[in-house]
């Protein structure tokens, strides 16, 4: 509480602070030469917030201009919300790219800033850019960040998603409608079936993984009982090694038996050596057989949980997937490494903190004809169901190609588009871009791009993204694989030196449902 309003007394100083400084500056602008009304009319109108005169739905993309200092919020029909907004600094300028918010705070505070009071946080990216109420002098002032006005980010927290695209282009752009035949058509059948599908998947997972449970549970107690075999076995082979030696001892008494009471009793001696060696014998062997047989069967209670286990692994998998089936699918094809990559939300709370997981289990190469000329970077967005199929949007924030040209030339797999396209629901996007996805991308994101040719400082001056482990093996036993666990190419931080293409491999793409 105390830090509460501690925060709110310094920001209502910010904001009368901010309202001087502006009045100031309207005072030095009308004083300076050719400041009248001729050249108040040259400039921009400023932004004002605005709320579209029709009932809104859900937000799907967020659009902010750093050339104009606004944000706008977009639904299904249209933009909904605009206000203006603070970005970056020279030197800490924030970052032109793609985004999506991957956590949300409604009293966050920095850890980099001074405790600085940053309400109703959006965060796009893990080294620190977000979205948040601040002070908007009517210029960009923030280290990086985009500032909103305190009550429309309060207005939009509520509203927004984790997933949800978060558009930062350097000019003044617009999400317009698009149709294109490389664009995903979903498939009515498969769609119908993919619940009926993941409820199936389900119900055959749990049973999976109660069988590798007792599976499991029947190995261990196999191996404790072939340990105690083996240590029988052991004892045994000493009791027959001790009985043969004191057959031995009692031949070599009998034939050093000087009288006859000597031999009599070293006869009487041997005779029960030789019975003691047989019986040992004939336990040890009884012993050997039951052991191989019981050793047998303990080898075959392991393959068999092994086998269980993977069973168990595989349909977990195939369960997860077709659980994602039904969820948008967003895909990102990078000009830079001529591959494709697939993400979903599982909406599952990351273990280590902050965030949810996103599902990274497909990358596939893709060609790209002319692959040295420039694409330019496109947001194509499925707003909504259209019928049969879905209706789409394009966002184009970087120069190359227009959009449908950029999607004339690449080509995708069919069998990956047989895993993508007809499950395929709005929300779903694709984004083309002639950039490497950004080292902020792991399993805690949705894609992250960062355009190259623009300035970043916000973005580089950051700490960046702690290493993390990905979704996979003992401690993420979800059936993620391990596809962001390597280094990514990240942006340059001094133009014109660039890093070495980032290292990927290609992960088979199995038939199936996605």
């Amino acid at each position: 509480m105390v830090r509460r309003s501690t925060a709110a007394r310094t920001t209502g100083m910010t904001r009368r602070r901010g309202s001087v400084l502006t009045a100031f500056a309207a005072l030095a602008v009308l004083a300076l030469p050719g400041s009248g009304a001729d050249a108040r009319q040259a400039r921009p109108a400023p932004v004002v917030e605005a709320t579209a005169p029709r009932p809104h739905g859900e937000p799907i993309m967020a659009i902010v201009s750093i050339k104009a200092q606004k944000v706008t919020f977009y639904d299904s029909e249209g933009w909904i919300w605009r206000a203006p907004v603070s970005t970056g600094v020279s030197g800490r300028e924030t970052p032109a790219g793609v985004f999506a918010i991957i956590e949300k705070d409604k009293d966050h505070h920095s850890t980099l800033y001074d405790d600085a009071w940053m309400p109703n946080m959006q965060r796009i990216t893990w080294n620190g850019v977000a979205l948040h109420g601040g002070p908007l002098p009517g210029y960009a002032a923030s280290h990086g960040c985009v500032r909103m006005p305190y009550g429309f980010a309060e207005k939009l927290f509520d509203q927004t998603w984790i997933g949800m695209r978060v558009i930062i282009a350097p000019g003044d752009v617009a999400a317009v409608d698009f149709s294109h035949p490389a664009l995903f058509v979903p498939n009515a059948e498969a769609l119908a079936a993919a619940p009926s599908r993941a409820a199936t998947l389900g119900r055959e997972a749990e049973d999976a993984a109660k069988t590798a449970g007792e599976a499991k549970t029947a190995a261990a107690i196999a191996d404790r009982e072939a340990k105690s075999l083996k240590a029988a076995l052991r004892k045994l082979e000493q009791a027959k090694a001790r009985a043969d030696a004191e057959l031995k001892i009692a031949d070599r008494k009998l034939a050093a038996a000087k009288t006859d009471q000597a031999r009599a009793q070293a006869e009487e001696a041997k005779q029960k050596a030789v019975a003691n060696a047989a019986d040992a014998a004939a336990q040890l062997d009884a012993a050997r057989t039951d052991t191989t047989a019981k050793l047998d069967a303990a080898a075959t209670t392991k393959e068999a949980a092994k086998a269980a286990a993977g069973k168990k692994t595989d349909i977990a998998k195939a369960a997860e997937e077709a659980k994602l089936a039904t969820e948008p699918v967003s895909v990102y094809i990078s000009r830079s490494t001529q591959m494709l990559y697939v993400r979903r939300n599982t909406h599952k709370p990351a273990r280590d903190g902050g965030g949810e997981v996103f599902d990274t289990s497909l990358e596939a190469p893709v060609t790209i004809r002319d692959p040295d000329r420039p694409l330019g970077t496109h947001v194509f967005t499925a707003v909504a169901q259209n019928g049969s199929g879905l209706r789409w949007t394009a966002v184009t924030i970087d120069d190359g190609d227009d959009a449908k040209d950029a999607l004339d030339r690449i080509t995708i797999p069919r069998d990956v588009l047989a895993r993508i396209a007809p499950t395929a629901v709005a929300r779903s996007s694709i984004i083309v871009s002639d950039e490497p996805l950004s080292t902020e991308t792991n399993y805690r994101t949705e894609f992250v791009a960062v355009l190259s040719n623009q300035p970043q400082g916000g973005f580089i001056t950051r700490r960046p993204t702690a290493d993390v482990n990905v979704a996979s093996g003992d401690e993420y036993d979800d059936g993620f694989g391990n596809f962001f666990q390597r280094s990514w190419d990240g942006q340059p931080v001094a133009p014109p030196r660039r890093r070495a293409p980032p290292q990927t491999y290609f992960r088979p793409v199995q038939p199936g449902w996605w």
